[in-house]
């Protein structure tokens, strides 16, 4: 499988590097159990910074397309096909529209909406504002 950045796209590079290998993936291009590099060696192939492949390697292992086994290197996870075709950012622009939509039924404005969803983002209680 190879990778390849577009250094001028819109796309960010990290994000570029998920599609790349959730796309190899459901193209049975990476099979489970499939060594992938190391962050270092993928960043130096692509030429790009460590962190971001780094955040690329993150995301995928949060929605369980590939696993890290310590020292031993990380490889596609067993569940990885099946776990391609979930898209987190989808289902949260769903849920916030849902609850947005609850909110101005309700007469809440949208700056009301914004203060409170700032405040819920930075942890801070909201009781007696």
């Amino acid at each position: 499988m190879e990778i390849q950045i577009d250094i001028d796209a819109k796309i960010p590079l990290f994000t570029q590097v998920v599609q790349q290998i959730k796309q190899a993936v459901g193209n049975n291009k990476l099979a489970t159990g499939a060594p992938l590099p190391s962050i270092r060696q993928l960043a130096s192939d692509l030429q790009i910074n460590n962190k971001t492949v780094a955040k690329a390697y993150q995301l995928l292992e949060r929605d369980n397309i590939i696993q890290t086994k310590g020292y031993r290197g990380t490889f596609i996870h067993p569940k990885a096909k099946e776990n391609c075709t979930i898209d987190l950012k989808a289902w949260v622009i769903t849920e916030l529209t849902r609850s947005i939509q609850t909110f101005r039924e309700a007469n809440v404005t949208d700056s009301e909406i914004r203060t409170a969803f700032t405040a819920v983002m930075n942890n801070h209680n909201t009781k007696g504002s």
